[in-house]
């Protein structure tokens, strides 16, 4: 097995979720990690873990990001990390799939399933390493995990869809 882990310069971990149910708010974790390992090249035995820290949350308003901050939210000063930690990944012949895993927010853990497209490896020019992309992208409901349970969906959308792209490569 091998550890990869993700270049933070080239990799973004963002989510939309639509406001007042007539426009959609964009957002990113910009302080995260993504470590991977893998044995096999079409991913089978790979075992992908991400750690998100709250406080990094950034909507380009700072008002509303020390409310998502707050207690009304994610409450960060409890609970500062949202995981994820992958039991199953499954990858058709064109490089896309499904990865599964335990994917904790504010303390609730849950299994989720997102979809999954894996590149080639390749010769990165800048540094001569072997590097891959990777990117997630799905749905999840935010009242599974107590986010902003005291929010009515028409001020903040029920459903938050979360898309990361990680550029990696071998520790």
């Amino acid at each position: 097995m091998t550890t990869w882990n993700n270049d933070p310069a080239h990799s973004r971990l963002g989510f939309v979720v639509r406001h007042i149910t007539i426009t959609d708010v964009t957002g990113r974790f910009a302080d995260f990690v993504v470590t991977a390992q893998i044995g096999k090249d079409d991913l089978s035995d790979a075992k992908f873990s991400m750690a998100a820290q709250v406080a990094s949350i950034d909507t380009d308003v700072d008002a509303r990001d020390e409310h998502l901050r707050s207690p009304d939210f994610f409450e960060a000063a409890v609970h500062p990390v949202i995981t994820f930690e992958s039991s199953r990944v499954h990858l058709e012949s064109n490089g896309e799939g499904k990865i599964t895993g335990t994917l904790t927010i504010r303390g609730v853990a849950k299994e989720a399933t997102f979809n999954f497209r894996a590149s080639e490896v390749v010769t990165n020019p800048m540094n001569e390493k072997p590097t891959r992309a990777f990117k997630v992208w799905g749905d999840i409901k935010r009242s599974e995990f107590n986010v902003g349970k005291g929010v009515p969906s028409l001020i903040v959308g029920e459903t938050v869809h979360v898309t990361a792209d990680m550029e990696c490569s071998p520790a």
